[in-house]
């Protein structure tokens, strides 16, 4: 698929699970939507597609860097 293809496919599914590799995959969600369990938000991730990186999003908990 093209990154174009998996953006659309994610969006319109509101969450896909991809293979990101031979014996990989992981679930991919919208950026606003509302598929994350709580304390998880939509985090930026790249996934291989056939043109290149495909910028999609993944839920993760969220990290605060404090500054001392």
């Amino acid at each position: 698929m093209t990154c174009e293809q998996t953006q659309a496919l994610v969006k319109s599914h509101r969450s896909a699970v991809l293979t990101t590799g031979q014996n990989t995959y992981d679930r991919y969600v919208r950026q606003f939507g509302n598929e994350c369990d709580w304390p998880e938000v939509p985090t930026a991730a790249a996934v291989p597609t056939r043109d290149g990186q495909c910028r999609v999003y993944h839920c993760e908990e969220p990290t605060f860097n404090r500054s001392p």
